[in-house]
């Protein structure tokens, strides 16, 4: 798939007679985009549909939704939902297949996949590499689906956030390894909460968003603060491998959780990020549909 993006003629007919239907109840710029781009790619027809401006706002339920743009013959229902669960709770009742493009703070799995699929395009494997999340643990349902991704591709993979961004799941069944740092009983994971001790000769550093939006207060004194202990400085990347990969889910706050050095600088892959994620999400889209195919 990444191979049909070089081409001058970006155009295949995989998919050509069948509809893929993006329903996003939230802000999306990349993700949709890409799932937008990918339909088109493959010759799908793709219909966007948000919550704003839909019969969401006159009550429909999701379910009755869903049904509806069923009912229009969707092969593809791409969702994002702000309610965890939301996209498993659409497989259960429709004959379309539905993929998930982020459901409240439980999962984003194709960010995982591309994030899995630029590693390895890089450095060659995944198995044995040292990968730092940092960042807004709490929230991120793009650092628990990279966990469960990097972890199951035998990574080891260290989470840094301050204490109060650390979710509570995440702590359950810990122990200390005696330096300040905690084991946790999923096989090849550590929390830290300090960042520098974090990055010491890791392989990949990831950078996640404050999602202020989601936050509730009392979690940060300030933005400028937690910039200052845990904001991705060109300093801080020292401490990592010299050819580390620095990556973002986007969006980014350049100068709060990634300083523009870093973010821009030739390290970063966070723009490759974007473009594999066209890649990855037209193979989804291909995966999907190829057993209703004939």
């Amino acid at each position: 798939m990444r191979e049909v993006l070089q081409r001058d003629i970006k155009k295949v007919p995989t998919l050509r007679g069948k509809t893929v239907i993006t329903l996003f109840y939230e802000a999306s710029t990349r993700t949709r985009v890409s799932f937008e781009q990918a339909g088109k790619i493959l010759s799908a027809d793709v219909i966007n549909v948000s919550g704003g401006g839909s019969s969401v706002e006159k009550g429909e339920s999701l379910y009755n939704t869903a049904l509806t743009l069923q009912a229009m013959n969707a092969d593809i229902i791409v969702i994002r939902h702000p309610h965890s669960g939301a996209p498993h709770f659409l497989s259960r009742f429709l004959n379309s297949a539905v993929i998930n493009a982020g459901d409240g703070t439980h999962a984003h799995p194709t960010q995982a996949l591309l994030d899995l699929f630029t590693i390895k395009s890089h450095l060659g494997k995944v198995e044995g590499l040292k990968v730092v999340i940092v960042g807004d643990l709490l929230y991120s349902r793009v650092a628990r689906s990279n966990l469960w991704g990097l972890t199951k591709m035998g990574a080891e993979v260290t989470l840094c956030a301050p204490p109060t961004l650390i979710p509570t799941d995440f702590l359950g069944g810990i122990t200390s390894n005696g330096n300040g740092s905690l084991e946790h009983p999923f096989s090849g994971v550590r929390i830290e909460t300090n960042v520098e001790r974090a990055l010491e000769d890791a392989d990949v550093v990831m950078a996640l968003r404050l999602q202020t939006e989601r936050q509730r207060a009392g979690h940060l004194p300030t933005l400028r603060e937690y910039s200052r202990m845990y904001g991705i400085t060109p300093r801080r990347m020292g401490l990592a491998k010299p050819n580390a990969l620095v990556m973002h889910p986007g969006p980014m706050n350049e100068g709060i959780e990634i300083d523009p050095e870093v973010a821009h600088g030739a390290q970063a892959v966070i723009e490759e990020q974007v473009t594999n994620g066209v890649a990855v999400r037209m193979a989804l889209l291909y995966a999907a549909i190829t057993p209703r195919v004939g």
